[in-house]
């Protein structure tokens, strides 16, 4: 059984939070660019932004994206 990272749940999680993209980025210091090519599913995070994105919304980093089971 393996799990592959799916959609980017970001769209939601702003949502759910109140908070938009442009807080999103004061808050965490990446650009409202890269913070929008995370939510339209154009680039993944990595490690460290997945860390201090869920820092800033009060979440799980496993929360960030759907994961899907690989037959």
């Amino acid at each position: 059984m393996k799990l592959s990272r799916g959609r980017c749940r970001l769209r939601y999680l702003l949502a759910k939070a109140k908070m938009t993209q442009a807080e999103l980025s004061r808050r965490t210091e990446y650009s409202p660019q890269q913070i929008s090519n995370w939510v339209n599913n154009r680039e993944p995070m990595s490690y460290d932004a997945a860390a201090t994105v869920s820092y800033a919304l009060g979440c799980q980093m496993e929360d960030l994206y759907e994961l899907m089971l690989l037959p």
